[in-house]
């Protein structure tokens, strides 16, 4: 598949780091929120293996936060999500699929409790605040929403703790998973949290002063030499072995959170209150006939947009491939994929017809790592 050129324009926003990746070397941009988010620094392959022993500082400007403030601001965000926040504490982050009144999955953000009153909705590619002002309208809720000035970026792989507790100190190694707090850097306050959109650990630090925020980018850098520091951005061969799912690709809004394997992020059986609370009790009850899957294949290349229809040996269509990529650590092809209820055993075999060429592989759990 041929690379194009993306056309810049204001439509289109770039970061506050957009100079300096580009100077720093990336090779490929996609878009998200509207935003350009680094896709590539050269060779996808030596990245992820870098990643997986080194650390990365990723340009994650494009996770925009939907920030929710106000005294019904806990009911809104509530509303919008399966998940029970009723014991959501300050400090702390929550995984929350939010989904419509049919049930189907709008997003799949983490969500900031700054406190009891002010939340951060930190979301994929879509418009959540839309949906957000809608339900607060429809309610009459007494919130405020809008989108803040936070540009963050991430600090990725397994040297991310030392090279984090070089710059802020013991502090931040008592940093829980999915916890966080304000850090001091040059006389400017910076939201840091245990988190990040990779397997290998690391941090977001959540940028509301731009100037403050890349003196702390370039720091990063300088003092990192010694732990190998390199940029970098969300890695699809990273991704997929660890089985992190990606809004618009791998489930949208035709799917629901039964499908995508979210079943402890579901509260139906209390009183809690959320939009298309009905409707998930009704899927409970009769059962899903699709969930996603792992699948590998026979072949050592693979390069698709959209998805890819999943055959049995009769040429039923069985399942829909979503995601796919090569994997240096099982030598082939691996994808996440939509599977019909018939096809959930482990090694079932499928097809998929790719440029022509019919390829074989089997069923299997994610994630695979």
């Amino acid at each position: 598949m041929k690379n194009f050129l993306i056309a810049k324009s204001r439509r289109l926003r770039s970061t506050p780091y957009t100079s300096r990746i580009e100077e720093q070397g990336v090779t490929a941009y996609t878009i998200y929120n509207h935003m350009l988010l680094p896709a590539a620094f050269g060779s996808i392959e030596n990245s992820y293996h870098h990643l997986k022993e080194h650390v990365q500082i990723w340009d994650v400007a494009a996770e925009r936060q939907v920030e929710i403030s106000g005294k019904d601001s806990a009911k809104l965000v509530q509303l919008m999500t399966c998940r029970d926040l009723s014991k959501s504490k300050d400090g702390r982050c929550y995984y929350c699929p939010i989904i419509d009144d049919n049930a189907g999955l709008i997003n799949d953000p983490v969500v900031l409790r700054l406190n009891e009153n002010k939340w951060w909705i930190s979301i994929a590619d879509t418009d959540v605040i839309l949906f957000a002002k809608g339900l607060a309208i429809g309610n009459n809720f007494d919130v405020e929403i809008k989108e803040p000035n936070v540009d963050i970026f991430a600090v990725q792989g397994p040297k991310s703790f030392k090279l984090m507790e070089k710059v802020f100190g013991e502090k931040i190694t008592k940093l829980k998973f999915f916890g966080f707090d304000y850090f001091d850097f040059g006389g400017a306050k910076h939201l840091i949290a245990q988190s990040g959109w990779s397997k290998q650990g690391g941090y977001e630090i959540y940028v509301e002063n731009t100037e403050a925020g890349l003196k702390l980018y370039d720091h990063l850098f300088e003092i990192g030499r010694e732990f190998n520091v390199k940029p970098g951005c969300p890695n699809l061969i990273e991704r997929i072995e660890s089985g992190l799912l990606s809004h618009g690709n791998d489930m949208d809004n035709g799917d629901n959170p039964y499908e995508c394997g979210f079943d402890k992020y579901i509260n139906i059986d209390n009183d809690i209150n959320f939009l298309g609370k009905e409707k998930l009790k009704e899927i409970k009850l009769q059962g899903i006939k699709k969930k996603l899957m792992g699948v590998k294949l026979d072949i050592d290349n693979i390069s698709i947009t959209g998805s890819l229809d999943l055959t049995d040996q009769d040429s039923n269509v069985i399942g829909e491939l979503r995601s796919a990529c090569y994997s240096p650590h099982f030598k082939k092809v691996i994808g996440i994929a939509m599977m019909k209820k018939s096809h959930w055993d482990i090694d079932q075999d499928l097809k998929v017809k790719i440029n022509g060429d019919i390829c074989s592989g089997k069923v299997c759990d994610l994630p695979f790592i």
